[in-house]
């Protein structure tokens, strides 16, 4: 199966959500934003989560290259008013984000994510654009 083929991979990050009820909800997307699969959010907010996502761990990818002499993020943790948000590479291409709760302890929602993303990970890649497909989109009115 193609790294870009449609998945249902929402099962996963329900799993995810029972093992761990602090979480609120999960997205799992491509590192330049797209949606791959959601849980706990409407699809509104899942879209608007994985956009985030991604501007997020790009800046994190940027500041790594630039003070850390490498793009690799392992994972991003922000601490909000009543909420933390984890971020978490997922594979070729991929990251996984959840929005738990501030109670959360951030050791057991980063180990439990890391759990799930070593069980499947070859299901989490996802694969690059072809070049073809940005040139489309850039000869479209």
């Amino acid at each position: 199966m193609s790294s870009n083929e449609p998945q249902d991979l929402a099962w996963l990050l329900q799993g995810l959500g029972d093992e761990v009820p602090a979480i609120r909800g999960s997205v799992l997307l491509s590192a330049d934003g797209m949606l791959k699969a959601a849980h706990g959010f409407d699809r509104t907010s899942a879209e608007q989560m994985a956009a985030l996502a991604s501007s997020l761990f790009s800046i994190t990818r940027s500041a790594g290259t630039r003070f850390d002499g490498s793009n690799e993020v392992r994972q991003v943790i922000a601490e909000l008013r009543s909420s933390q948000l984890f971020l978490s590479w997922a594979g070729f291409n991929s990251v996984l984000a959840v929005m738990a709760s501030a109670d959360a302890d951030p050791s057991v929602v980063g180990f439990e994510m890391a759990r799930l993303i070593r069980a499947v990970r070859p299901f989490l890649d996802t694969a690059a654009r072809p070049a073809a497909a940005a040139d489309e989109r850039a000869s479209s009115p």
